[in-house]
């Protein structure tokens, strides 16, 4: 199991120091998310400014772009970080496609997504092995590819993609046909294991594939602090309102807690919404422990057999903790 690092939401002009910093610390890899800032312009700055660690976007909005300029984009942080760079593509939900990114949102989310992958590696496959470019689906229509526009090969063409998902019809996608699946935060232990894993092996087995091809990369709620624990509780509060994560809560029992929420987050009352999650809620979701070796014990308890690479959900800060990230770093395989 690797230990990965979040990128803090912070200017470019930050992002050099962070990524020396993060692999100075030992982590294998560093993830950038599309909150405040472009999720892909960090990554040139950190295959720039280090030698060693990994990065990707968890995630980058798919519903938001065209596969044309994803695939442009990639193929260059691909070649600029000598391999390194790991696409991680999300859908995000109905709402912000359509009224943050101007957007259409799908008939059909997973055959819309899988129509983006396909066209991102046609794209890929006709820079690098000169395949005309023949794309026709039921979303895209992709043939034009003329020697002014096109790149080239590269040095590093085979770039991962991961996709992230709550629910299965996604899980199951990426059994199917990426190399990696981003598990979401607002996912337990017990939810991943007995849903989603077998939605990844049963995508997997549909083109001849099992679960060792598919990478598991979990971002997890985690806690050394009574201050974190309730940062936790806060934002467990806010995911559990989304009604497309109610799958999770249904699977515990708890969709009763889901609605609740998601009232009292169309009334705007935002401040009352953590009181709803229990002593016990959280315990399913957010890991405690005080130490670096106590976390990583607990954190290998609750997810060997289910992650491959594992995040902390707090983002890393150089000079926040530093000896602890360190310390926690050195508990984990492969972050040599």
């Amino acid at each position: 199991m690797k230990l990965d690092a979040a990128l803090p939401p912070a200017p470019l002009a930050d992002v050099p120091a962070i990524a020396r910093a993060a692999e100075s610390t030992g982590f294998s890899a560093i993830w950038t998310t599309e909150t405040h800032h472009d999720p892909f312009l960090p990554h040139a700055l950190i295959a720039e400014h280090t030698r060693r660690i990994h990065s990707g976007t968890g995630i980058a909005v798919s519903f938001g772009r065209s596969p044309a300029t994803i695939a442009y984009t990639a193929w260059d942080l691909a070649a600029q970080s000598k391999g390194r760079f790991i696409l991680g593509l999300g859908t995000q939900v109905k709402a912000h496609v359509e009224r943050r990114f101007g957007m259409e949102w799908p008939a059909s989310v997973t055959g819309k997504l899988r129509e983006q992958i396909q066209v991102i590696r046609a794209f890929w496959d006709t820079w690098q092995h000169g395949v005309p470019l023949n794309f026709r689906g039921d979303y895209y229509k992709i043939t034009l590819m003329s020697p002014f526009f096109n790149p080239g090969p590269n040095e590093y063409p085979e770039i991962p993609i991961f996709i992230a998902g709550v629910n299965t019809g996604l899980a199951r996608l990426a059994g199917e046909m990426c190399d990696g699946f981003h598990a979401h935060p607002f996912s337990t232990p017990r939810y991943l294991s007995e849903v989603i894993l077998p939605a990844i092996e049963a995508g997997a087995a549909k083109t001849g594939r099992t679960r060792g091809d598919v990478t598991m990369a979990v971002s997890v709620f985690a806690a050394t602090t009574s201050e974190e624990l309730q940062a936790c509780r806060q934002s467990i509060s806010f995911y559990a309102s989304t009604p497309s994560y109610r799958p999770v809560l249904e699977h515990h029992g708890w969709l009763e807690v889901g609605e609740k929420l998601s009232a009292l987050a169309a009334r705007g009352q935002w401040a009352e919404m953590p009181e709803l999650i229990t002593d016990d809620i959280l315990a399913e979701f957010c890991t405690w422990a005080e130490s670096p070796a106590a976390m990583a014990a607990a954190l290998k308890q609750r997810y060997t057999g289910i992650a491959d690479r594992i995040a902390i959900y707090i983002p890393f800060i150089p000079g926040d903790k530093d000896a602890w990230w360190r310390e926690l770093a050195l508990e984990f395989d492969g972050n040599e």
